[in-house]
């Protein structure tokens, strides 16, 4: 039969954030949740590949970041055998899936994100409050609302890609077809945000392609969660094949394919360059240009005039830096403030940020949890005993440390008495924000130090009640940041609202969660059919005075 129907989809809202306060049904469910996973016997996480089960004997464990002893699953690790086997799988759900009615694929991920608006919502949420030690309002931003917004507006951009057509006349029809890549596309995914894991292989799955899909080794347990919703809403075997796995040992075998498509990744300014690098060596062997789609790192900023609202920066800076200990691409991790102005909010500030709360995710009443992984901890711990020791720099809040239970960093403030020392400059990922000094006078000097200060263009902010501050820091720093703010702190972007993706080091900024994405997952055919087509290959001007 044929699907002689045009089917549009409305824009969608984003999804409410739940609060999960005192007393409420959601808040106790959440809690049961936790618990039950917590306490049920450690799950054995396979890898999937054309829809089946995939063990390999490779087993490792998967702890809480915030409490070693807790044991919540152990997953088993692919090679480069199992990587071919990834690809050869993905490219054989390729034949039939990019030949579904794109209604039918948008159908499958509307129905992954009423699960997870619903009956999934605790699952996910408390698995990655376990697995990736986030507090319940982070897991829920993230895993809920980030990635039910990620899933719905992605059908409702491509149904307006889909849309978008050439004009035809009356003796012409033009369109144009959008078709999926040729080939596979390899999603490496990162630990720090479940919705991003679920996006960089969603998106061009919605689009037609068939994916391999790498998630982050410290975030395979709600990644896995995750994968397990996508089949209860009907998604193809293989369209999606699940692969942890070292990177150094799965990535060239996929990337060394032929039928390579397109790479989306998330995750260190050096790994996407190397994986840049992989493809360059290997451009002669592809079928076609591979996509390389990246978000990468940042060194996230807040500048402060001397007009700024003290309270609207202090709390911009406290979120902004420690929430989810400060493991988010967008975190700030420096901030400049006038000399005279500091002196008037520095005890509060400090006061505040050394009262944070800090424990388990499972103690709602605490505002930060523990970092990642040990691999973190020794790489953050570092900066702050560098700072301990250096001239140029004063640790004046936080700076304690204790990996004894969980990996815990005290949030932590450094006063840098140089606007180019290290943590002012270098990216650390953790819960320590660097704070330079200035003169009031040197508000415009300041923002050219800003602006060539760090390799990195993702996340910034400008705090001023002063417009004409404002629009001086929206022209000195149009490259510093893709995500610009002007007073609010440059964490939270809202898929459909804020797109989210930055340039230079940090990445292609091919903007998550827009129309600007999913064209990177399309290969644009132009079809025209000539109604009226010449029947002499003559012209006019050929013709005799």
């Amino acid at each position: 039969m044929g699907n002689n129907k045009i089917f549009e989809l409305e824009r969608p809202e984003n999804e409410p954030v739940l609060d999960y306060a005192p007393g409420s049904e959601k808040r106790q469910e959440l809690k049961e949740e936790l618990a039950r996973l917590r306490e049920q016997d450690p799950i054995e996480i396979p890898l999937y590949i054309g829809g089946e089960e995939v063990k390999t004997g490779d087993l490792v464990d998967i702890r809480c970041p915030h409490d070693h002893s807790i044991l919540l699953a152990r997953y088993h690790r692919a090679g480069a055998e199992e990587a071919e086997m990834a690809v050869e799988a993905a490219l054989e759900a390729k034949k039939s899936w990019n030949q579904l009615d794109w209604e039918d694929r948008v159908s499958i991920f509307e129905r992954a994100a009423s699960l997870l608006s619903g009956p999934w919502r605790a699952t996910v949420n408390a698995s990655t409050m376990l697995g990736q030690s986030k507090s319940a309002h982070q897991a829920e931003i993230d895993s809920a609302c980030e990635l039910i917004d990620f899933l719905r507006f992605n059908n409702y951009f491509l149904s307006q890609l889909y849309s978008n057509q050439p004009a035809s006349t009356e003796t012409e029809i033009n369109m144009i077809e959008y078709r999926p890549l040729e080939g596979f596309v390899f999603a490496v995914t990162p630990f720090n945000f479940t919705s991003i894991a679920g996006n960089l292989p969603g998106a061009p799955a919605v689009c037609g392609n068939t994916a391999v899909w790498k998630p982050a080794s410290s975030a395979i347990y709600s990644n896995y969660y995750y994968f397990k919703l996508l089949q209860e809403a009907g998604l193809p075997a293989g369209v999606i094949n699940f692969l942890p796995g070292k990177g150094r040992e799965i990535g060239p075998v996929i990337l060394g394919s032929e039928e390579l498509a397109g790479v989306h990744f998330t995750g260190s300014t050096s790994t996407f360059r190397e994986i840049w690098s992989q493809v360059g060596q290997n451009i002669e062997n592809y079928r076609d240009y591979p996509r390389l789609v990246g978000e990468t790192g940042g060194k996230d900023f807040v500048i402060a005039h001397e007009s700024a609202d003290p309270d609207e920066l202090m709390t911009a800076l406290i979120r902004g830096a420690y929430e989810y200990q400060g493991q988010k691409c967008s975190a700030i991790s420096r901030s400049y403030i006038p000399e005279d102005y500091w002196s008037d909010m520095e005890e509060e500030l400090l006061q505040k940020i050394d009262n944070l709360t800090m424990g388990d995710v499972e103690d709602f009443s605490n505002f930060v949890n523990a970092v990642i992984d040990e691999a973190a901890f020794e790489k953050i711990t570092e900066y702050i005993e560098d700072a301990r020791e250096a001239d140029e720099a004063e640790i004046i809040c936080g700076g304690d440390y204790d990996d004894s239970e969980g990996y815990f960093i005290e949030p932590t403030v450094i006063l840098a008495h140089s606007p180019r020392y290290r943590t002012m400059r270098e990216e650390i990922f953790g819960p320590v924000l660097t704070i330079y000094l200035y003169d009031e006078e040197s508000f415009a000097e300041i923002l050219e130090i800003c602006d060539e200060t760090s390799p990195y263009g993702l996340t910034g902010a400008i705090f001023a009640r002063d417009r004409q501050a404002v629009d001086l820091a929206r022209e000195k720093l149009t490259y510093a940041a893709g995500n610009f703010y002007i007073n609010d702190k440059p964490t939270g972007a809202v898929v459909g609202r804020q797109p989210f993706g930055g340039a230079r080091a940090s990445g292609t900024n091919d903007k998550a969660g827009s129309r600007w994405n999913l064209m990177r997952w399309l290969s644009p055919r132009t079809i025209k059919e000539n109604l009226r087509p010449p029947r002499d290959h003559g012209y006019p001007f050929l013709d005799e005075e």
